[in-house]
């Protein structure tokens, strides 16, 4: 799929931790300055030193305590950075940029977030999702977390590379989505259909809701069909994070198999 632009952001963030830093330097989204803690010895921080000159970047060092209160945790790796936040896609380019992959030998797949609060659940299924192939990411833009420094950790620098764009409103969406020949396939306790009996082969975009309240209902309405992860536990649901991977690794399945076995479909 044709990668939609992203706009520059003029807002910065601190960003901390070898890898989220190191996919930021190779996306070239250059920081000012690095500041590593004073006595560290780490393989992976050589190499971030090496990269960071090799972009230019001045490397500063500091006291780890100093680290631990601008960070204001102890989680930084020993480095950290004032640095650009990640940038958004266009919306519009990239419901185009989807709708343009539909019908290639690469069917679409793109992501929906309906309401996900928890910067580091939206971080770990950005980070599965990148993983996973999906071509964007649509997020609300208000009520809804959105890219930060713990987005950014969380997603171990998948906001480098994967296609995030706000919307207002998730129902004009679904249905921009359903123009553009997707199908939109929501998760819910109650589906009645099993996830790994839809047809991820086919374009689709997936909608998670959020934590605790899952999808809402109007949201919920407009989705072509509904899926359910079963769950044989005590316990009813699982964190959407955990769900998302599931979800999309079965799409990922589904789509490898295909491309093995054309004549497979979904069911085995």
């Amino acid at each position: 799929m044709k990668k939609s632009a992203r706009r520059p952001s003029t807002n910065q963030h601190l960003l901390y931790g070898v890898n989220p830093l190191m996919e930021a330097l190779r996306a070239r989204r250059v920081p000012d300055q690095i500041t590593i803690a004073e006595g560290a010895r780490d393989e992976r921080l050589r190499e971030l030193i090496e990269l960071a000159r090799s972009r230019g970047v001045p490397i500063t060092f500091a006291p780890r305590t100093k680290i631990d209160r601008e960070a204001g945790h102890s989680h930084h790796q020993g480095v950290m950075a004032r640095i650009a936040a990640p940038a958004y896609t266009d919306a519009n380019e990239l419901l185009d940029a989807v709708g343009a992959a539909v019908g290639s030998d690469g069917e679409p797949l793109a992501v929906v977030l309906d309401g996900i609060e928890d910067p580091r659940n939206l971080g770990a299924i950005l980070r599965t999702a990148e993983c996973a192939g999906v071509d964007g990411v649509f997020i609300p833009e208000r009520r809804a977390a959105g890219l930060n420094e713990t987005v950014a950790k969380t997603s171990a620098g998948a906001v480098e590379y994967l296609p995030i764009a706000r919307v207002t409103n998730l129902s004009v969406l679904i249905r921009q989505l359903k123009e553009r020949n997707l199908w939109v396939v929501g998760t819910a306790a109650d589906a009645p259909l099993n996830y790994y009996d839809w047809d991820w082969t086919r374009a689709s975009a997936i909608v998670l809701g959020g934590e605790g309240a899952g999808l809402h209902r109007l949201v919920s309405e407009h989705c072509d069909a509904l899926v359910r992860i079963p769950v044989n536990g005590r316990i009813e649901s699982l964190n959407v994070s955990v769900a998302a991977g599931i979800i999309l690794y079965e799409a990922l399945r589904q789509r490898t198999r295909a491309k093995t076995n054309p004549e497979t479909r979904a069911q085995d």
